[in-house]
């Protein structure tokens, strides 16, 4: 999958993209991330990409030239999907990364100052997207956590193929805690049900710790969420069904 990234300050993407996973997929060609500097589009001679608003007002406005320019070379070879980061956007989810590693080549535009001239957005963007209601300097952190999202849901790159799909956000519910060695900590001990080798009984904990963490986090998660008929039984006999139906409907959760 191709990312390719319009901004102002690429060097902002230089240590993500040389650590971890990003990088062992950029390594193993599983993704490519290609950075465009926007003002290298710029036709004044002091490289100006952004411009006071007309009829007056705070900060600066991103000029739609050079980004035009920059974006009709990035498409010399397909158009791609053009995404703009920007506060307006529509918030990102675990399902719009899904949705977005389905794409062969993605364009990211990181908006900056008081956004971008509204011209460029209706004439170029497909959609916007937001990573969250507060503001950032910039979209390129935005742009960052979209490509590490994406990234880590396209097949072969997480070195376990469950991983993703057992993520939080995934599956609906929030993730169960987890421990490891050594088992007894500051005098908490790992869960006996761990230990036993017994899988089937280990899978029924977990599911049923995920549910307990939706429930006590984030309730709103289970109006999203179908439950087969084997979860609901389980459910039924944690005395959390109740619970977790009373949630989905939005009611309010007796104590």
């Amino acid at each position: 999958m191709r990312f390719e990234v319009l901004t102002i300050f690429p060097d902002l993407f230089t240590s993500p993209l040389q650590e971890g996973i990003l990088k062992r997929a950029l390594l193993a060609d599983q993704i490519r991330v290609n950075l465009h500097n926007i003002r290298e589009w710029a036709t004044d001679k002091h490289a100006m990409t952004d411009d006071r608003p007309f009829g007056g007002g705070e900060g600066m406005v991103m000029k739609p030239e050079p980004l035009a320019a920059c974006l009709k070379d990035v498409q010399a070879d397909g158009k791609g999907t053009v995404v703009l980061l920007s506060p307006r956007g529509a918030v990102y989810s675990q399902e719009t990364a899904e949705r977005l590693a389905g794409l062969d080549k993605l364009i990211l535009v990181c908006g900056r100052y008081e956004g971008v001239d509204e011209r460029f957005r209706r004439l170029y963007v497909d959609e916007e997207l937001s990573i969250g209601d507060y503001i950032l300097t910039g979209g390129e952190l935005a742009a960052m956590v979209v490509i590490d999202s994406v990234t880590r849901v396209l097949p072969g790159v997480l070195g376990c193929a469950d991983s993703a799909a057992r993520d939080t956000f995934s599956c609906g519910l929030l993730k169960h805690g987890q421990y490891t060695r050594p088992r007894e900590f500051s005098g908490l001990s790992v869960p006996e049900v761990l230990l036993n080798g017994d899988h089937a009984r280990i899978e029924e904990y977990r599911f049923l710790e995920s549910v307990r963490e939706t429930l006590h986090r984030r309730p709103d998660l289970l109006g999203k969420v179908t439950f087969s008929k084997a979860e609901k039984k389980q459910l039924r006999r944690a005395g959390l069904l109740n619970q977790v139906q009373q949630a989905a409907s939005g009611q309010p959760q007796q104590n």
